[in-house]
């Protein structure tokens, strides 16, 4: 059950909510709540980015189609590395992404464990 739930917890977009609230209950083990924490950290940063370059891209007359495509990149790697993180999951290895671990662990960690 646990591996299912780490599994739900990565999948993009969708994955937010379910970790959300594991973290709001602050219930789960360890690696159920980093991987809350991963989750919620990468689907922030994912929304934040597309919103400011859809915002650039809908207000520049000049580099609309270059922010465009960085938005696609952007969204690109957003799956991607949800996918990835999927796969190591699923072949039992750590669920972490360095750097970007630490940063959600001190941010997210801060406001919601």
């Amino acid at each position: 059950m646990p591996k299912t739930q780490l599994l739900l917890y990565l999948i993009p977009i969708i994955g937010f909510f379910p970790s959300l609230w594991t973290l709001y209950r602050r219930q789960g083990s360890r690696e159920q709540l980093a991987i809350s924490r991963l989750s919620i950290t990468l689907a922030l940063t994912w929304l934040l980015g597309y919103l400011l370059l859809a915002t650039g891209a809908a207000t520049s007359d000049f580099f609309t189609l270059r922010l465009f495509i960085l938005n696609s990149f952007l969204t690109s790697g957003y799956f991607l590395v949800s996918v990835w993180l999927i796969f190591r999951v699923i072949q039992g290895k750590s669920g972490r992404l360095p750097g970007f671990t630490n940063f959600a662990e001190r941010v997210i960690g801060k406001y919601l464990s």
